[in-house]
C-alpha cells in the first residue's frame, strides 16, 4: 500500500449560513469520508477552495480534520502558494500540527519557468526534510506545466518529496514520467476522476479524487479490483460511475460537488465569492446522475 493510501478525497470546505468555515460539519464529513472509501483526506486543496481561505482557517481546518480522523486516514494539508516563502511558513506549521503530508500545487499566476518550479519545491523540501510531500501539476488551473524532467530531478535529491497528482489531462506526459521515476521512489496518483483507470494501467497508484465525496466505497472498490487482477470488474464499476465523473464538472470545481452534496443532505454551503452556488442548469446535469446511482436524500 502506498504511503498516502489508494483513494484520496480532495475534501471541500463547509460553510455555514454567515459564510464563515464550519469546523464541526467539517469533522463529521471527514469522519464519514474516511468511513466511506477514503484512505487519505486532501485539506484546503483548490476542491477546499484554499485561495480564498486565511492561512489561520486552514490551519484550524487542518486541525481539527487531523483530531477528528486520528490514525484512520491520512490528512494532507494543502499548503502550496504561489509564494515560496509562504508556502514555507504554512508547510512547517502543517508538520508541527501533525499531520500526515502536504499537497504543494505549482505556483499560480507568477507563471515561473522550470527552473523556479525547481527552486520552488526544493526550497519547501528542505525546510521540512522529514515532513512527505506531494507535488499537484494541474497547468488548467495554474498557466504553467510541470514537467516530467523537474519531478525527476526533484526526487532524485529531495527524499521527501514522495508523490504526485496529475492533473494535466496528457496520457503521454505521465507515461514519460513513469519511465523517468520508478514507483518505488515516486507514487503518481491521477488528479482526474474521469481518468482514474487510464492512469493505473499506466504506472499510478490511486486517485486524489473529487466524486469520492458521493460514490468513496466504489471508487476504492474499482481501485482494489485494478490491483488484485480484476480488470473486468474495475472497468465495469468505472463504467457506472462514469457519468458522474462528467457531471461534477459541469462547472468550475467544488460548484457541482458542493451542489452534489446538499442535495445528498450535507449542508456545505455554496462556494466562497468569487465562485457562487449552483445555477439550475447544474441541477439537471446532476439530479438524473444521481438519481440512477441512488444517491439522492
Amino acid at each position: 500500500m502506498p504511503r498516502f493510501g489508494r483513494v484520496l478525497t480532495a475534501m471541500v470546505t463547509p460553510f455555514a449560513p454567515d459564510g464563515q468555515v464550519d469546523y464541526a460539519l467539517a469533522e463529521r464529513l471527514a469522519v464519514h469520508l474516511v468511513a466511506h472509501g477514503s484512505d487519505g483526506l486532501v485539506v484546503a486543496g483548490t476542491t477546499g477552495e484554499s485561495p480564498t481561505l486565511t492561512w489561520e482557517e486552514e490551519y484550524e481546518l487542518f486541525r481539527v480534520v487531523k483530531t477528528a480522523v486520528g490514525e484512520r486516514a491520512q490528512v494532507l494539508a494543502g499548503t502550496g502558494a504561489n509564494s515560496t516563502r509562504e508556502a514555507v511558513v504554512a508547510t512547517v506549521k502543517a508538520a508541527e500540527l501533525g499531520l500526515d503530508g502536504s499537497l504543494q500545487v505549482v505556483p499560480y499566476y507568477n507563471k515561473p519557468p522550470q527552473a523556479g518550479l525547481l527552486a520552488h519545491f526544493r526550497t519547501i523540501a528542505q525546510a521540512v526534510p522529514d515532513f512527505p510531500l506531494m507535488l499537484y501539476n494541474i497547468p488548467g488551473r495554474t498557466g504553467v506545466n510541470l514537467l516530467p524532467e523537474t519531478v525527476a530531478a526533484l526526487a532524485d535529491k529531495e527524499a521527501n518529496i514522495i508523490a504526485i497528482k496529475e492533473a494535466s489531462g496528457n496520457l503521454e506526459q505521465v507515461a514519460q514520467l513513469r519511465r523517468l521515476v520508478p514507483p518505488e521512489r515516486l507514487a503518481i496518483y491521477s488528479g482526474d476522476d474521469s481518468l482514474t483507470l487510464p492512469l493505473l494501467a499506466m504506472g499510478a497508484v490511486g486517485v486524489v479524487s473529487v466524486a469520492s465525496h458521493l460514490v468513496g466505497v466504489e471508487i476504492q472498490t474499482m481501485v482494489q479490483a485494478f490491483f488484485q487482477g480484476q480488470p473486468e470488474r474495475a472497468q465495469a464499476l468505472y463504467n457506472r460511475i462514469y457519468p458522474l465523473f462528467k457531471a461534477l464538472f459541469a462547472t468550475t470545481n467544488p460548484i457541482p460537488v458542493k451542489r452534489a452534496l446538499e442535495l445528498m443532505g450535507w449542508s456545505v454551503g455554496a462556494p466562497r465569492l468569487p465562485l457562487v452556488g449552483a445555477d439550475p442548469a447544474v441541477d439537471q446535469i446532476l439530479r438524473p446522475v444521481m438519481q440512477e446511482l441512488h444517491l439522492l436524500a
